[in-house]
């Protein structure tokens, strides 16, 4: 706020507190009584900001303030610079509302900050803010959230559909459900599809899937020299004259954003996406407990774990999956245990040989610093050579967030009917029923960068 206005009154004749008050009020009556976040660097066409409840025509030098809301008609276009030095970008046809701007400038990692695009377009750039606290960066849009690796991004928003393409990082997308949730901050780990500006797709969400598709789109990024820049200007008739006027950032943005409106009116024009068909030996909801207590074996949570709660599917309480069943094995986090019926007995059954199990069920997921996603466990192996003790294994897991993971060990068994294999980077620990019929192990890998992968499986002998 300009104070030059009010110097006639000398600090000297009006007590501090009295002045404060004075400067709160008349502040209050302009309407600029939250701390401004950011600055209107440039307007083009119509364009309107709604502060207090109040909409009036925006300008370049207005201050933006969390809650206020920018909109821009048909022709409209603002440019917005906040205080983190990121920049955003609001193209014709939209509203976006700075929902909260926290920037913490000796503590930039401890920043918060959530945007709102109603409708339309935009296209962010990171600053400090989102560099610094990604976990705590969210674009909410009306049907997905937009988590970012620090980046420069353009989503396109509507009712019915999200469409978001990278031109440099990477963003995480998530439609909204009860593990994303539009009051979170950060990227969503559930449901959602990693994008990066080396993938050349576009990330779309619409009202019918329930999780994002990548698509493919043109590898034109707009990266071109200032003199070829100005001589595309010059000669694209689809560039507006406020935006030639504009120069050489706003037309490389007409460029991103038109690119991915056509994109948008591309896909609507495809016939539907054929998704393969994948045998998901990962169960889609959480199988009964007397479907699974109808086992030898069992997996049962540390009593008071909850494991990974919905996510869980063929785990059961400690106290279900324990009755009349003994100890095998579990893992030094303390999560799973897996019960076996001995009726008495120590020593498997002998002279078994070789037994090749088919894998019955399965529940993996992927850790990352965004957070836990369930994975699909769609093949696997499990051999066992009771004479050589010795045991081999193959798991073939995926997600949208950790691609395709293959999954192998090799190791010792003992009459016990214990098998276990240990490394640097992974391990499995694992039992057998007394007759040998049934088979089940946990396993764990390390993939680097903080991520891993774990989960539990049950096995069945032909």
């Amino acid at each position: 706020m300009n104070l030059s206005k009010f110097a006639k009154f000398p600090k000297s004749a009006i007590k501090p507190l009295a002045l404060a008050s004075a400067l709160f009020a008349v502040a209050a009556a302009y309407g600029e009584t939250g701390a401004t976040v950011g600055e209107v660097s440039l307007v083009l066409g119509k364009a309107y900001i709604k502060s207090n409840g109040k909409e009036q025509p925006v300008r370049a030098g207005t201050k933006v303030r969390v809650s206020d809301e920018i909109i821009t008609e048909s022709n409209g276009h603002v440019h917005i610079q906040f205080d983190d030095k990121a920049l955003l970008s609001v193209r014709p046809d939209s509203r976006l509302e700075i929902e909260r701007y926290d920037f913490n400038q000796d503590k930039p990692s401890e920043s918060s900050i959530k945007l709102n695009l109603v409708e339309g377009v935009t296209r962010s750039i990171s600053g400090e803010g989102a560099h610094a606290a990604r976990d705590r960066f969210r674009l909410n849009t009306p049907i997905a959230a937009i988590g970012v690796r620090g980046t420069d991004f353009v989503v396109s928003a509507s009712g019915e559909s999200v469409r978001a393409l990278v031109n440099e990082g990477a963003i995480v997308m998530a439609p909204f459900s009860d593990n994303c949730l539009a009051a979170a901050f950060g990227p969503c780990a559930a449901n959602a599809v990693e994008l990066s500006q080396d993938s050349f797709q576009v990330a779309e969400v619409s009202g019918g899937t329930a999780l994002p598709i990548l698509l493919p789109a043109s590898d034109e990024r707009g990266d071109l020299s200032a003199d070829e820049v100005e001589t595309q200007v010059a000669q694209d008739d689809s560039v507006r004259a406020d935006d030639k006027t504009a120069g050489t950032e706003v037309y490389l943005e007409n460029v991103t954003s038109r690119r991915v409106a056509e994109e948008a009116v591309s896909v609507a024009s495809r016939p539907p996406v054929k998704v393969p068909v994948i045998t998901d030996l990962t169960p889609g909801s959480a199988l009964s407990a007397a479907a699974l207590t109808s086992n030898n074996l069992v997996w049962g949570r540390w009593s008071g774990n909850d494991g990974q709660g919905k996510l869980e599917r063929i785990s059961l309480a400690y106290e279900v999956a324990s009755a009349g069943r003994d100890v095998t094995v579990g893992n030094n986090a303390g999560s799973y245990v897996l019960f076996r019926d001995s009726h008495g007995s120590t020593l498997v059954k002998p002279d078994l040989g070789v037994v090749s199990f088919g894998l019955d069920s399965a529940q993996a997921f992927y850790h990352s610093a965004t957070g836990v996603v369930a994975m699909q466990v769609n093949s696997g192996d499990l051999a066992i050579d009771f004479n050589q003790k010795s045991f081999s294994t193959r798991l073939g897991l995926n997600s949208a967030l950790s691609g395709k993971v293959d999954f192998s060990a090799t190791g010792q068994y003992d009459d016990g009917g214990y098998f276990y294999s240990n490394t640097d980077s992974q391990m499995v620990r694992g039992a057998i029923s007394l007759d040998g019929t049934e088979a089940g192990y946990l396993f764990e890998k390390a993939l680097g960068s903080g991520n891993s992968v774990e989960g539990i499986t049950l096995w069945g002998a032909p």
